[in-house]
């Protein structure tokens, strides 16, 4: 009996030896010293305003178009860049899983059915060698890693960061979608818009060609004013063309954006908005929360997770393993009492002399930190400079819109004054027709002007992030 409780007693105290041998010989691997990691850039050393007016997710339907609103919807649905987006963001939850499952015990049930024929001159002495015999073993087995230095939580943490950053990469690319659509569509209203302004001076331009041939063959001029007269006419016959060429190629952009074939927007009829009374300086708050940056942030922090990782590798890997079930030859044996079949033990794993990969590992894994947080820098600083291009624009062509809108007065009051020196007699239809075209090209002006403002105004919205509000409340248990 005194016999039996030694030996009881013997397994655990052999484990406590082991950890405890483990513990002291882990002084043995030595981790190499790694430069200091480098830190982020901060918004105070880029000059951002502290504060401003906020964005909402779904800005485009400010413009208060339901066919827009309609198109930006089917292509953030059914677009392949946005599936795509979505399996990153799927395969990174199946690492969380993967990386919560580490600190789980694993527990397996196997069974196996051998016949087998034993050596005459084997292990096993007769009446088993040189006779053919049935095994079988039915076992259930459970073992356990202890992390006693966090390896398996820094690794999950490392998953929660990737899962985090994929999250922000699909609403990076849902906000680049949203904006391309909206642009192509803004584009699209543009010209059709500049057709049908095109159109008019078209009509005015042949108007004025009939006058200039009346009085040629009225003999009142020569055929030079009916060349000058022709010449303008065939111009704008070619723009008429390259603008149903550009109209051609933005519908089909829409459609490759959309998902959906390009005969389904033949017919589309684009209305071109005015700008939004909205524009913002660039600021730490609306940038910080721009989804490109919050990826590149938490790229940064799964990797200082992975260097834990890398780190925890250089002490010693302690797990327990029970079994127990049962193993006989002779299958009609299997389920006796005597067939029984146990047993438990700990296991200990140093790394003695595996340091080398080790060290390059973890030197790896501090370079992708030291590269992480450099791309970090670097999406901030182009998000910051680009926000102010396109602030810089927008301002810049409302300031030109005001002066347009002077030229187009006067261009009015013009062919006001003509006309109504027309009516008088005191001169004929022809100037008429020239101020007309004079102030459709002042139109045609004002247009471009008021499509470069929307464009302008739309990448300013994406620049600033779209109003996408990560959400940074996740937890590690799933």
């Amino acid at each position: 009996m005194h016999k039996h409780a030694n030996t009881q007693w013997r397994l655990p105290a052999l484990a406590s030896a082991m950890l405890l041998a483990g513990l002291l010989l882990s002084a043995c691997a030595p981790i190499p010293t790694l430069p200091e990691a480098a830190s982020p850039c901060q918004a105070d050393t880029l000059g951002l305003a502290a504060e401003g007016t906020e964005l909402h997710s779904q800005w485009w339907r400010d413009y208060g178009d339901e066919r827009l609103n309609a198109l930006v919807e089917r292509a953030l649905s059914d677009a392949p860049n946005i599936a795509l987006a979505r399996a990153r963001l799927a395969r990174a939850l199946a690492g969380v899983d993967g990386a919560a499952a580490a600190d789980k015990p694993l527990i397996g049930l196997g069974a196996d059915l051998t016949r087998q024929r034993y050596s005459e001159n084997g292990l096993f002495p007769p009446p088993l060698a040189g006779s053919v015999r049935d095994s079988a073993t039915i076992r259930a087995q459970i073992s356990y890693e202890w992390d006693f230095f966090g390896r398996h939580a820094a690794e999950l943490q490392a998953a929660l960061g990737q899962r985090r950053a994929a999250e922000a990469e699909q609403a990076a690319a849902a906000l680049g979608l949203s904006a391309a659509v909206t642009r192509s569509y803004l584009a699209l209203a543009h010209l059709q818009s500049q057709e049908k302004l095109l159109e008019q001076q078209l009509a005015l331009r042949e108007q004025s060609l009939a006058l200039v041939r009346q009085r040629v063959a009225a003999g009142l001029d020569d055929k030079q004013p009916l060349r000058q007269a022709e010449a303008p006419l065939d111009e704008l016959k070619r723009q008429r063309l390259a603008l149903a060429l550009q109209v051609q190629q933005q519908r089909h952009a829409l459609a490759a954006l959309t998902a959906q074939p390009q005969a389904a927007l033949a017919d589309l009829n684009a209305r071109l908005p005015e700008t939004l009374n909205w524009q913002q300086a660039p600021h730490a708050d609306l940038l910080g929360r721009r989804p490109d940056i919050v990826a590149a942030r938490w790229r940064v922090e799964a990797s200082v997770e992975d260097v834990k990782v890398a780190r925890s590798q250089f002490y010693p890997n302690v797990s327990l393993t029970a079994f127990g079930g049962l193993d006989a030859i002779g299958t009609d044996r299997l389920f006796k009492g005597g067939s029984r079949d146990f047993g438990f033990g700990p296991s200990l794993r140093l790394p003695l002399f595996d340091t080398g990969r080790l060290r390059a590992q973890l030197r790896g894994s501090a370079a992708q930190q030291q590269a992480a947080v450099a791309a970090y820098d670097a999406v901030v600083i182009d998000a910051v400079r680009e926000a102010a291009d396109q602030l810089s624009a927008l301002q810049s062509l409302q300031q030109q819109r005001q002066t347009q809108q002077q030229l187009l007065a006067n261009a009015a009051q013009q062919t006001q004054l003509l006309e109504q020196r027309a009516a008088a007699g005191l001169g004929n239809q022809l100037p008429v027709l020239g101020a007309r075209q004079a102030q459709l090209s002042q139109q045609r002006q004002a247009l471009e002007l008021q499509a470069q403002a929307l464009d302008a105004q739309v990448r300013l919205m994406q620049a600033l992030g779209g109003g996408y509000q990560a959400d940074d409340s996740t937890s590690a248990k799933r």
